[in-house]
């Protein structure tokens, strides 16, 4: 599905079904080097028991048009006007980690459109290591190959995922390098980790939101550390935290447990 936002053409992944206006919405918002495929699993289950689904590509990634969003607050800008060109008067947010700033901050920007924010892998600050900064802006491959090393805790994944002998190194390490190449007028590695690491707004964005707020966090996450959610976690006003036995990756590495988790905290 299309839409026309910021005068720019946006693609959104809706799980294989049609748009219906009748059903509630939530919208997936991805991380740094990724696409709607991310979510695969959780967008075609969701999509398919009651929900309409829009799992975006920000702005200036593969399908999407437009510059990428350089900043947490750029990007949730986008996902409000995404909003408003797709008719929507409230929807779901679900943010993975770039993607959970920016769906926090959206939340904190228009509280009353927002019926609950899924965050996966948040963290307060979300700091980027000063080597992979410097790798992102100088050798994006380099960067890649650092974050695919930081980003799983094991080799394979459930079959639930994309079935047995499914190598997840190579899977994630191929997903960043086409996102990487699909704009070769931005480097996407270097203006998303500096986003990430610029933004200090979460704590007051937090403040704001109105709405439940699920954290899905990975117990064995080194890039966004459990710990570095529980200070947002303390300011919601109605939180649940679920803790999955995978790292950064989580959507591929605990496909069925992110799912329950999404689909126990969306159900009316």
């Amino acid at each position: 599905m299309n839409l026309q936002v910021n005068g720019h053409t946006v693609y959104c992944y809706t799980g294989g079904r049609a748009f219906d206006a009748a059903k509630p919405t939530v919208v997936f918002v991805h991380g740094v080097l990724n696409d709607h495929s991310a979510f695969g699993l959780q967008t075609r289950y969701l999509a398919h028991h009651g929900w309409n689904v829009l799992a975006l590509d920000l702005p200036g990634h593969c399908r999407s048009a437009g510059e990428p969003p350089r900043s947490v607050q750029e990007a949730a800008g986008f996902i409000v006007a995404l909003l408003d060109a797709a008719g929507l008067r409230q929807a779901a947010l679900v943010g993975h980690s770039f993607g959970s700033l920016a769906a926090l901050e959206a939340a904190a920007r228009a509280p009353d459109r927002i019926s609950h924010l899924a965050l996966l892998a948040p963290a307060s600050p979300m700091k980027v290591s000063a080597a992979l900064l410097e790798a992102a802006r100088d050798d994006p491959l380099r960067a890649i190959d650092m974050t695919d090393r930081f980003s799983h805790s094991t080799l394979a994944p459930p079959p639930s995922a994309l079935g047995p002998g499914t190598w997840l190194y190579g899977l994630s390490r191929a997903l960043m390098r086409r996102v990487q190449a699909s704009n070769p007028r931005s480097n996407l590695a270097y203006t998303g980790f500096k986003a990430c690491d610029d933004y200090r707004g979460a704590d007051a964005a937090m403040a704001a939101v109105r709405c439940p707020v699920l954290f899905v966090l990975g117990r064995a996450d080194a890039m966004t550390p459990p710990a570095m959610a529980q200070g947002l976690a303390a300011r919601a006003r109605d939180a649940r935290t679920v803790l999955v036995d995978a790292g950064h990756d989580m959507m591929a590495e605990a496909p069925d447990a992110v799912l329950f988790a999404l689909k126990d905290f969306l159900q009316p």
